[in-house]
């Protein structure tokens, strides 16, 4: 298959035809005002900040726009066994590249049993390496990114480390480098430092104040990691 050339999503704002109200969710978070100013990285794209900043918000709102659903897997996954959708999609604009994937997933971690009981009842676990329920939780992140992904594609990932021990989310930065150097781009919120650690990417974090790009070495991520690291035999007795 040719490589195609990135990046498949560069910008996401809202439509012009529509009017929100931003004292309402998901409106009124300040991330969520500020999504315009998020220029998407053409290798990894990094969502970072405090639980309630409004990183998954914006990542399934994305992914929902991009057609996608939201329980996650590709595009032919289309069901909903809980409604909690947010709103935000449908006041999407996207700003896409030339190129048209040939490939996409959308990988959530809090509903991926339900992902693998779907592929289960329709036979497609070949595509996953078998069934992901014979897998550990682990086990079946990495076969959607060892065996399911196929590269020339999207990618949006919405914590996957929950799943992961730090060695597994080493190997999954190897797998994520590949897709990349396989003409693929994803956009992932994590709270993981050592996902972070992906260089070949930026940092956007989500706070009170909005949205910033932000280097490595200044996430918090990193700073408490780093400090933990360094003095973790007097952080009990303080």
């Amino acid at each position: 298959m040719p490589k195609r050339t990135k990046p498949y999503l560069l910008h996401a704002s809202f439509r012009p035809d529509v009017e929100l109200d931003f004292g309402e969710y998901p409106f009124n978070i300040p991330a969520v005002q500020e999504l315009g100013n998020i220029d998407f990285h053409p290798n990894v794209t990094f969502f970072v900040g405090e639980n309630g900043s409004g990183k998954s918000t914006v990542l399934e709102a994305l992914a929902l726009a991009l057609g996608f659903g939201p329980e996650g897997g590709t595009k032919n996954v289309q069901f909903n066994t809980v409604d909690s959708v947010s709103p935000l999609h449908q006041v999407l604009r996207l700003a896409r590249g030339v190129p048209i994937p040939a490939d996409g997933y959308f990988l959530r971690a809090e509903s991926f049993f339900n992902i693998a009981s779907y592929v289960d009842e329709l036979g497609y676990v070949k595509a996953y390496g078998g069934s992901l329920h014979d897998k550990s939780h682990g086990e079946a992140f990495m076969a959607v990114l060892t065996h399911k992904l196929k590269g020339n594609g999207i990618y949006l990932f919405d914590e996957p480390e929950a799943a992961l021990s730090p060695s597994r989310q080493l190997v999954a930065l190897r797998a994520i480098n590949q897709l990349v150097e396989d003409s693929s781009q994803f956009i992932i919120a994590t709270h993981s430092p050592i996902l972070l650690s992906y260089p070949k990417a930026k940092i956007v974090l989500f706070d009170s104040t909005g949205v910033s790009e932000v280097a490595y070495e200044d996430t918090e991520h990193y700073a408490v990691t780093h400090d933990f690291l360094n003095n973790y035999p007097h952080r009990l007795a303080q």
